[in-house]
């Protein structure tokens, strides 16, 4: 395959991989917000809302928007490395990017849940999207 196709091929699966995660993201988010115990603590009695925002106001409320600011650009970011990564063929750079993604947010999740919660869902539904760009990718140039 000519090269200049390959690169065109590799900059339209980034870009495909970085603003696609984004709605795919995004969707998960809301559809993980609307499920039963979004927000909620269980107890012996049922689901009880929280007290505090800070505690677990669920995926896409307010309190976990806030302590995880910046999200937006760093799922970006970790979707080109993701997608990147495997189109290059090291796959291993995707473990690095969990690792320093999570190492880098720990002090916050530590003591949010709310926001450990969209970390988590937020985090699994971009590596999803992402990898499986790359790899449809790598297939296709096979």
């Amino acid at each position: 395959m000519h090269p200049a196709l390959v690169a065109g091929i590799w900059a339209g699966a980034l870009l495909v991989s970085s603003a696609g995660g984004w709605f795919v993201t995004r969707l998960v988010l809301r559809l993980a917000s609307r499920s039963r115990d979004a927000g909620r603590r269980r107890t012996g009695h049922g689901p009880v809302l929280l007290e505090r925002l800070s505690v677990s106001d669920g995926p896409e409320g307010e309190g976990a928007q806030i302590v995880l600011r910046g999200g937006t650009w760093i799922g970006v970011l970790e979707r080109l490395a993701v997608t990147g990564s495997l189109l290059v063929g090291v796959p291993e750079g995707v473990a690095v990017v969990v690792a320093v993604k999570g190492l880098g947010r720990y002090p916050e999740l530590r003591e949010n849940p709310g926001a450990s919660e969209r970390f988590v869902i937020g985090t699994l539904a971009s590596l999803l999207w992402s990898a499986v760009v790359g790899l449809a990718v790598t297939r296709l140039l096979l």
